[in-house]
């Protein structure tokens, strides 16, 4: 499964963020450790009402990634992931 679809599968818009008509984008800042674990996911930039805590919470969800290699060893790896807010 690729990020978007795992993205969309999971993410669950707050309700009072629904309320309220907030829409926009959270970027959440992690580390993928040298074993592909998620570690130190935070939020860069937010939008509240409930949407940051939600884009953690799905972010602490993901999968092991394939960690970053460096000569030919695995590396830990800053990544930063925005994730849209849109009401449909």
């Amino acid at each position: 499964e690729n990020l978007p679809a795992f993205l969309q599968r999971n993410l669950r818009y707050p309700e009072r963020a629904r309320e309220e008509f907030v829409q926009g984008k959270v970027l959440v800042n992690f580390i993928i450790d040298e074993e592909g674990k998620i570690l130190k996911a935070t939020v860069l930039s937010g939008i509240g009402y409930g949407c940051d805590e939600e884009a953690l919470r799905v972010i602490k969800l993901m999968p092991k990634w394939k960690p970053g290699m460096a000569g030919g060893k695995p590396v830990k790896v800053s990544f930063t992931q925005p994730i849209t807010f849109r009401l449909q």
